[in-house]
């Protein structure tokens, strides 16, 4: 695991000094503007969500249906990408406003907030890309790095990977339960069963919402509503798991080994997160749906920044690491998405990048002399 230039320890502690000067000029700077702009997001979403669910009703026009069900999909996608993600992240917390709130806010998704927080916000934003510790690299099911060691069970990964794809809410929900570390002893069934009991009350009240309450207000159009809001939520599963697939396994993104974290700095922790993330390049309207997940790697250095100040601090980004010898990996949606797609089918094979079962996946060393 190389980058372009070597760092010393020193030239990685300014990196995170100037990466903490940027951060504290957005913290200083936020204020009514930035307020506006989520209240104006989610009013937004909220406006097209019932506008959707009003075009259904009359769905026995087909360009009706075809409209309310491309309007409920995109503010599903706001509130999942745009809004749920970064408020759970704590990004508008500084507000205070109990409607908008990380300890408030329980998203239109399967996972339970609170179980989600804990999986994504304190297990994979603290150990980003670190192999046995960071259970996003492959959700636990798919070998994306040469560093996973093969298993006859990934050469069926592209199938299993586009069932992920359709069904992402419930496999977030269901990988967030952590079933793996009964057997060892590290999680009781107790408090599994827990989990799952709140897992199953939450994808119940969903269910019952699209699935059943408003397509039997639709009285004779049932089943039309019913495909909108299938349909509507399908689009939804697809796109947050190609934009969050696209922000951690393209090529270029890198993986670590916890013996590369030991004594791991405020700097060296910032460079991880700069190597294992991935950036989209697109305009605001790809940046928006995205949840500005397309600016992965501002969103990994700062993920309680809120959303929209990322595209305004990522040149900065980019020249500093461009001063740094440091990459700044990124590249367009098609792009990201055919080399995500090409890593889970080479990997599905063993190869090359195979190691025998027990051999170390790197020499014992720190983060510094990764890069």
């Amino acid at each position: 695991m190389t980058t372009t230039a070597p760092l010393t320890p020193a030239e990685i502690e300014e990196f995170g000094r100037e990466l903490d000067q940027i951060r504290d000029e957005v913290i200083a700077s936020l204020g009514e503007k930035d307020a506006q702009y989520i209240r104006g997001v989610i009013a937004a979403q909220r406006k097209l969500e019932i506008g959707g669910r009003a075009l259904l009703f009359a769905s026995w026009l087909p360009p009706a249906w075809a409209a309310g069900t491309a309007a409920l999909a995109t503010a599903k996608i706001l509130e999942n990408m745009e809004i749920g993600h970064n408020v759970l992240h704590g990004q508008w917390d500084w507000m205070r406003d109990p409607k908008i709130h990380s300890t408030t806010w329980e998203s239109d998704i399967a996972s339970p907030s609170a179980q989600w927080k804990h999986s994504h916000n304190v297990v994979h934003h603290t150990w980003t890309n670190v192999l046995g510790k960071d259970r996003d690299i492959g959700y636990t099911l798919l070998r994306v790095s040469p560093e996973q060691r093969w298993h006859p069970v990934y050469v069926l990964q592209p199938f299993y990977n586009l069932l992920l794809a359709l069904f992402f809410e419930y496999g977030i929900a269901l990988y967030d339960l952590e079933v793996e570390r009964i057997p060892a002893g590290q999680k009781s069934p107790k408090e599994a069963w827990t989990q799952l009991r709140a897992i199953a009350g939450k994808v119940r009240r969903q269910i019952t919402k699209d699935y059943l309450a408003f397509p039997l207000l639709a009285g004779p159009g049932f089943l039309p509503v019913l495909a909108g809001d299938l349909t509507a939520n399908l689009a939804r599963n697809v796109w947050a798991h190609t934009i969050i697939f696209c922000g951690h396994f393209p090529e270029g993104a890198q993986v670590f080994t916890e013996d590369q974290l030991e004594n791991e700095t405020r700097g060296e922790w910032y460079v991880r997160q700069l190597l294992g993330s991935c950036n989209i390049d697109g305009g605001d309207l790809l940046h928006l749906m995205s949840g500005n997940l397309s600016h992965q790697i501002e969103h990994h250095l700062f993920p309680d920044l809120p959303s929209n100040r990322y595209a305004e601090i990522g040149p900065r980004i980019r020249a500093l690491c461009e001063r740094f010898g440091l990459p700044y990996t990124s590249g367009s949606l098609a792009r990201q998405t055919c080399s995500v797609w090409k890593r889970i089918l080479r990997l599905a094979l063993p190869g090359p990048g195979q190691r025998p079962p027990g051999q170390a996946v790197r020499p014992a060393g720190d983060l510094q002399a990764a890069v």
